[in-house]
């Protein structure tokens, strides 16, 4: 497969795409406090909500190029979830190496180096793309100059065909800590959805 000219991700139905500007966040919110009238809950959905924000912020200053995301509650609380695509490239004459990728995935809002101790890199079989490598820990994301959350975090490298150096990293993640396997495995199964979308040929 070469020409690559979009890419397909499912999120379950009850997910939102965002449109990256901030509205459809906040009418997520609304939503969310509708369902809520104990003081303490209401302070955890504004709490996450204002990180979601920063989140998205970050997002679009980095060209992400897809984003959605839940912020769904249970009895038990509730559970805030996001996925995003980039567009990432190697710089002129670089090798986009997985060490260097790896690398650029830990820095913080200050550009210092991270790496978190439960980090993992593995291979994965995506349908119809074939082996690609996958990133999974716990990060810290700088979202304000004060304010650093730690996110379980997956990310999922893919390489564009030919297009050396160029690839999507489709990343997911969640402040639900305590929820890592649960959370990996949706994880999981939204990026299996992932499927490179081609323009037919010409006279076909």
């Amino acid at each position: 497969m070469t020409g690559a000219t979009g890419f397909v991700l499912n999120v379950p139905s009850s997910w939102t795409d965002f449109d990256l500007s901030g509205e459809a966040l906040a009418a997520m919110r609304q939503a969310a406090l509708a369902e809520v009238h104990e003081t303490r809950l209401r302070a955890e959905v504004n709490d996450y909500f204002r990180k979601a924000r920063e989140i998205t912020r970050a997002a679009r200053r980095q060209g992400a190029l897809y984003a959605a995301g839940t912020a769904t509650m249970y009895d038990d609380g509730l559970f805030m979830g996001h996925c995003m695509v980039f567009a990432v490239s190697a710089p002129a004459g670089q090798e986009l190496t997985l060490p260097v990728l790896s690398e650029q995935l830990s820095r913080t809002g200050d550009g210092e180096s991270a790496q978190p101790a439960d980090r993992t890199v593995t291979a994965v079989e995506l349908p119809d793309i074939g082996t690609v490598a996958r990133i999974t820990g716990t990060e810290e994301a700088q979202l304000m100059d004060d304010i650093r959350i730690r996110m379980l975090t997956m990310h999922t490298i893919v390489p564009l065909p030919g297009e050396q150096g160029n690839y999507l990293i489709v990343t997911c993640a969640t402040p639900n800590l305590p929820l890592a396997e649960q959370a990996y495995d949706l994880f999981d199964a939204i990026t299996s959805t992932f499927r490179l979308v081609t323009a037919p040929a010409a006279g076909t």
